[in-house]
């Protein structure tokens, strides 16, 4: 049985093809996983190339400055 997305298809695995080791083992089959990962390495990989926030930047200049003045 497969579920169809566009020009994607997952497989859909039965219950009954696990037996007991469902509840302990669940598995997506490899074509599944390596989708997924691709679209995670995608999504991070658009999330890093976007630039720091000034606010976080002034809030790590700020936290770097108490962090020296606590050694002191």
């Amino acid at each position: 049985m497969t579920a169809d997305k566009g020009n994607k298809s997952a497989r859909v695995l039965r219950e009954d093809d696990f037996g007991d080791k469902l509840a302990s083992d669940p598995k997506l089959d490899t074509v599944s996983q390596k989708r997924i990962g691709d679209q995670l390495r995608a999504m991070y990989d658009d999330l890093v190339q976007q630039p720091v926030p000034d606010r976080f930047k002034d809030l790590l200049a700020a936290l770097e400055g108490k962090g020296a003045e606590t050694k002191k």
